[in-house]
């Protein structure tokens, strides 16, 4: 049986230690309480020493949401994995947000670098910050997925099956089942819209948990943790969780909301 894992993604918000604290402070108890589900936490980095520390007596886990592959160097303002060990257990990789530009200042606000929207994490840089998370003891968790017109044009497989071949190239068998892989399709972020349960156990078990299979065996791509991410929230996570294929998910805007303790809740009650 794979443990189910719900991720909270903090993004940039809840970023001052106040606020930061007095939000763990309103949910950590319950959300500890909760059993048959791993619970994680991922906030900025400015608090995340402040977190680790308000959640040292639980048994709710703490993510990075992003880092460099190297281990120290001339690399200004960025995050090593050395620093994260021993802080955190785990660290989101290769979101969409950074695959494609949103980290960076957008065209529209009147930046004129074209390469602006250009993003700072590829395929081979996701793979190397794979490399570099597990050689510090971090578990990964690796966001792949598609965009509207690649799902639309059926090209969804292909896609899909490209990144996590990339994400995972020069693992073993063994690394490989350290890893969690979050299924977030593009068109689904942020934006209210969500692929049906039905949709997502198709894509984690045909193309994501296939492509495992072809590359470690079927014994490797069962034993993978995949959530689903894009727009999670209390009313539709129980309807995710009942799908066979769905460990849980990579939650967004719904986890700075007190709330999230009841979507953790749902997600327990559906399997």
């Amino acid at each position: 049986m794979r443990r189910p894992i719900i991720a909270g993604n903090w993004k940039m918000h809840l970023g001052r230690v106040d606020e930061a604290l007095a939000f763990v402070r309103h949910v950590r108890r319950r959300l500890n309480e909760i059993e048959g589900v791993e619970r994680v936490l991922c906030p900025p980095f400015t608090v995340l020493a402040a977190v680790a520390e308000a959640l040292r007596a639980t048994r709710i886990g703490l993510g990075a949401q992003t880092m460099h592959w190297e281990g120290q160097g001339a690399y200004t303002g960025e995050i090593s994995p050395a620093m994260l060990a021993g802080l955190c257990q785990y660290v989101i990789l290769g979101h969409s947000e950074r695959r494609t530009g949103r980290v960076a200042f957008p065209l529209s606000q009147g930046v004129s670098d074209p390469g602006a929207e250009a993003g700072v994490e590829n395929d081979a840089a996701v793979n190397r910050k794979v490399h570099a998370a597990l050689a510090h003891g971090l578990v990964p968790i690796i966001c792949v997925g598609e965009n509207l017109a690649q799902n639309e044009a059926g090209q969804t497989e292909l896609f899909v099956g490209a990144q996590v071949r990339a994400a995972l190239a020069g693992l073993s068998a063994q690394q490989a089942g350290q890893c969690v892989i979050a299924y977030e399709p593009l068109w689904a972020i942020g934006t209210g819209k969500a692929a049906t349960p039905a949709d997502a156990n198709r894509v984690i078990g045909l193309t994501i948990r296939g492509t495992i299979a072809g590359l470690f065996g079927e014994a490797t791509a069962q034993a993978v943790r995949v959530q689903y991410g894009g727009s999670v929230s209390v009313e539709n996570i129980a309807a995710f969780m009942a799908m066979p294929e769905v460990d849980g998910a990579l939650v967004g805007g719904a986890s700075l909301k007190p709330d999230f303790v009841e979507l953790v809740r749902q997600a327990t009650l559906a399997r």
